[in-house]
């Protein structure tokens, strides 16, 4: 596909607004569900609600890089919103249709994971086919900002909802959201030009479909800066809780909304100067966030934190997905920003289960977790200043 020299095409802003519907889909549960899970009887399994996500999102990453380099881009991102429409309409009937509610509701979490495997695989590699190598970083930046929107308003609607109307019509908005998501990627032109129909043999996965050895460096970094955002999806609900601030979504509201104006600086400088030097400060300002998250002891500091943790979201995603990118060809797109997912996925997975281990439901144990967590960026700066590029 011939692609325009300019990044802003009817396209590409379809793609942005399928992304702002999927993201706010499933991320409005995220404050809501810790909550849900204790009223099952299951207060000791809340990191769970996000590893066992992310599990599955990982583990289903091959796939989804394989598909979107064989079947084509549309198939993949569409599958991955549906998983999130019929998620929506399943986790009303957690409490009355299975006997083990909580176990009902983990397994849920596992299958709701597959939506996040596929959709951002087969999005990245449709933005990388449609816009100018040279503005690349910038359209990252872009596509990311119109996932962060949808971030910064799902768990402020979602936790207004809840609050307002009670659980099931947030599981009922979730899904209408993502069957819009659909909707709009059913008009979409496919970008991948030597496609093959769907066989059931193509989801024999080997080790080359795993891991690509090219794009190694943006995957680690992906993986350990990750540790912190497990962390904080997993603990800020009760943080904000535990500091009586009413909305359990207001954290996630102002860490994303911070990280908006900086994702497109942040792209279009990633292209001018170079990837790494955006990625090592970015690593320091997560190193940062994770440190003022763990001696903050009231509202504004806590939320002082999350503007610093978006503003470096908002530097690092859209750049690390850039540079996978640059590492790539179009023939392993697909396979090379999937290895970059796992990377992501495991980060975030470990993450929460790490940090819900440390703090064990104990308010006074915050700052031991994202003290630990903080190493994990600190280390990513560390790998990042001494890294050189292989000639």
């Amino acid at each position: 596909m011939q692609q325009p020299r300019t990044i802003y095409t009817t396209a590409f802003f379809l793609l942005c607004l399928s992304s702002f519907l999927f993201f706010a889909s499933f991320n409005m549960l995220i404050p809501e569900l810790p909550g849900y899970l204790t009223s099952l009887g299951g207060a000791e399994y809340k990191g769970y609600i996000i590893s066992l996500f992310t599990l599955t999102a990982g583990l289903s990453r091959p796939f989804s890089g394989r598909l979107t380099d064989t079947i084509g881009r549309v198939p993949v991102m569409a599958f991955g919103s549906l998983v999130c429409f019929v998620c929506g309409f399943l986790y009303p009937l957690v409490p009355s249709v299975f006997f083990d509610s909580v176990a009902a509701l983990l397994v849920l979490r596992l299958i709701h994971g597959f939506s996040t495997g596929f959709k951002p695989t087969g999005t990245s590699a449709y933005v990388a086919d449609i816009v100018p190598d040279e503005r690349r970083g910038e359209a990252m930046g872009v596509l990311g900002l119109s996932g962060s929107v949808g971030m910064a308003f799902g768990p402020a609607i979602g936790s207004w909802l809840t609050s307002a109307f009670g659980l099931n019509p947030l599981f009922y908005t979730s899904s209408t959201l993502a069957l819009l998501s659909i909707i709009i990627l059913l008009n979409m032109k496919e970008t991948l030009t030597d496609r093959v129909p769907f066989r059931w043999s193509l989801l024999r996965i080997s080790r080359r479909d795993v891991f690509e050895p090219a794009v190694f460096a943006p995957s680690f970094i992906t993986f350990l800066n990750s540790f912190s955002f497990g962390a904080v999806i997993t603990l800020a609900p009760d943080f904000s809780e535990a500091l009586h601030v009413g909305n359990k979504g207001l954290f996630f509201t102002v860490f994303t909304i911070s990280s908006l104006a900086i994702r497109f600086l942040a792209g279009k400088v990633s292209d001018q100067y170079g990837r790494r030097p955006v990625l090592r400060i970015a690593s320091l300002i997560i190193t940062a966030a994770m440190l003022l998250l763990a001696f903050s002891t009231t509202t504004v500091s806590f939320l002082v934190a999350g503007v610093v943790f978006g503003i470096s979201m908002g530097m690092y995603s859209p750049t690390a997905q850039a540079w996978t990118v640059d590492l790539s060809n179009a023939g392993n797109r697909g396979r090379a920003l999937a290895t970059m997912y796992i990377a992501l996925e495991a980060g975030i997975g470990l993450g929460a289960y790490l940090s819900a281990s440390l703090y064990a439901n104990k308010a006074g144990r915050f700052p031991l977790a994202f003290l630990i967590i903080a190493a994990f960026s600190a280390i990513s700066f560390l790998y990042l200043l001494n890294w050189q590029k292989k000639k």
